[in-house]
């Protein structure tokens, strides 16, 4: 049982359930609308980032933070069950970040984001991208407060991850496949992948990289700065749930 959002698989808890998760996400999505225009009027750009664990999201941001120093202000958020681990990466690639840990639970919600921006005090016109805990299930249910939606899926996953949690890649606005270094030595299909993407109904834009190596990264930093000039407010996400 996920000790955060309430989710189980007893059935006779099934009523209950569904009443504890609505409370808590329509508390969660008055407390995002707070964040977002907290946010808006310092004209920061907030990017939700997820994806399973070991997917790539730390070493992206580890590449973004060094490749952009003195071209772009970034800062983090780290979410993450327990240590100061990736914070301590991020901050060692010359990166301001701010280590969020949940503990039992599965993913962030608005109340801990709050309270992480408050503490991180990003400058106007700059770019936090809130790094969720490892999960592609419990994430796309929290609105943050963010301008967009990233989903990161390596190529080391499997070409079925849109088939197996097709809410997640639905309801995101750009999806990263991620390791293009390894594509070589694993049995990963992109055309079945991009198709999978298709019948989840994903509008996304999609972008192919490897944090290792650095191919495809300047068109990742080229999706962030047209973000950054389209307006940091974004919308109510994510959408139906």
């Amino acid at each position: 049982m996920c000790a955060t959002c309430g989710c189980t698989d007893r059935r006779d808890e099934e009523t209950r359930t569904v009443t504890v998760q609505a409370q808590i996400l329509a508390r969660n999505d008055h407390l995002a609308a707070h964040n977002r225009d907290w946010l808006a009027r310092r004209g920061v750009l907030a990017i939700n980032l997820m994806g399973s664990p070991g997917a790539g999201k730390t070493a992206l941001l580890q590449r973004t933070a060094a490749d952009l120093t003195g071209q772009l202000a970034v800062s983090v958020i780290e979410g993450d069950q327990a240590t100061e681990l990736d914070a301590e990466r991020i901050r060692s690639a010359g990166c301001r970040a701010v280590q969020v840990n949940t503990g039992a639970g599965c993913h962030l919600d608005a109340t801990v984001v709050g309270s992480a921006l408050a503490d991180l005090d990003p400058q106007a016109g700059s770019v936090v991208v809130i790094e969720n805990v490892g999960n592609l299930v419990c994430p796309a249910l929290f609105d943050l407060g963010e301008a967009a939606r990233v989903v990161l899926a390596s190529v080391t996953e499997g070409t079925d991850k849109p088939a197996k949690y097709p809410h997640m890649f639905r309801h995101a606005d750009l999806v990263v496949i991620t390791k293009l270094d390894l594509l070589p030595y694993v049995d990963f299909d992109v055309a079945g992948f991009l198709e999978g993407l298709r019948r989840a109904g994903s509008r996304a834009e999609i972008l192919e990289l490897s944090a290792l190596t650095g191919d495809g990264t300047v068109a990742w930093y080229r999706w962030l700065r047209q973000r950054l000039s389209a307006g940091p407010a974004g919308g109510p996400r994510p959408g139906p749930r």
